[in-house]
């Protein structure tokens, strides 16, 4: 299997042994992305609306990466640290990811990288 790696400055830098995104058989599997500010590398300040506004932009910018949009996006899976924020992530998540929309789970997990209250993983079709 070819495999090709996608990489950006425009979206956070791995910190750890993994790719921001991989390319493998027509398919885009991006990391979960956690709401850091690129430039700066630190969490957004702001609430769980901030922080899932942060994390898509930084999924888009990836994405941008291989010529790609949220568009082209079929499946999601939205870690949140407090099940309850659900109703928040999705109002947010609806701005960025519109009809037809992806496939998509969510999950309420122990903790999060970094003390993050949201972390989105997606998995795009090339064009």
């Amino acid at each position: 299997m070819k495999k090709a790696i996608i990489s950006t400055d425009k979206a956070p830098a791995a910190v750890g042994p993994y790719s921001q995104a991989v390319v493998a058989h027509g398919l885009v599997f991006c990391s979960g992305q956690v709401p850091l500010d690129p430039t700066t590398g630190k969490l957004v300040e702001g609430d769980i609306r901030a922080q899932t506004a942060q994390v898509c932009r930084n999924l888009a910018a990836v994405l941008a990466a291989k010529s790609l949009g949220l568009g082209d996006v079929v499946k999601t899976t939205v870690f949140l640290a407090d099940i309850r924020d659900f109703p928040e992530v999705n109002a947010v998540y609806k701005e960025y990811f519109t009809a037809p929309c992806p496939a998509r789970s969510c999950v309420q997990v122990a903790a999060l990288p970094l003390g993050a209250q949201v972390e989105i993983e997606a998995i795009a079709v090339l064009g």
